[in-house]
This record gives C-alpha cells, sequence and structure tokens, in this order.
C-alpha cells in the first residue's frame, strides 16, 4: 500500500516509480553537469526522496521519503508542500 497525497491509501499496483528526486541543472550548466543529472544516481542504502506517479488514480506525480533497506515508505507529499 502507497499513501497518495491527493487520493488517499491505495495499492502500490496503482503507481508507477519515477525515480531519486534531483535538481535540474539550470540552462547555462556545463555538459559534465548535465551528464550527471541525466545518467548519475545515487542509489543509496537507506531513506530517500523519490518521484512516484498515480497512474491508475489522479494521475499526479508527488514524492516520498522511502527507505530502501526495508522499503517503508515515511512520508507522500506534493512537490508544492516541499515534505521537510
Amino acid at each position: 500500500m502507497l499513501q497518495c497525497p491527493n487520493c488517499g491509501k491505495r495499492s502500490i499496483y496503482e503507481f508507477h516509480f519515477g525515480g531519486e528526486f534531483l535538481t535540474r541543472p539550470n540552462q547555462e550548466a556545463s555538459s559534465d553537469e548535465w551528464y550527471e543529472y541525466v545518467y548519475t544516481r545515487r542509489n543509496i542504502f537507506g531513506v530517500e526522496k523519490e518521484w512516484w506517479y498515480h497512474r491508475f488514480g489522479c494521475k499526479r506525480w508527488f514524492l516520498a521519503f522511502r527507505d530502501t533497506s526495508n522499503n517503508q515508505v515515511a512520508k507522500t507529499f506534493l512537490l508544492a508542500d516541499d515534505g521537510e
């Protein structure tokens, strides 16, 4: 089960994992910065901020803090809410 901040608790099969949250470089960023943004992931063991998409529900993207060591989601929130 995963808590959608818009629809409430739903089956995990309604969602699509979108990867870790990354801050997009500005337009003047170097090629190296863009390479890091597009191809490099931290793949940490522990709590990570991630994108999720509610594909069979409200069709909204939201963020979650998920512990990759045990797959437990601590918090879900919309980007505008910041989650911190």
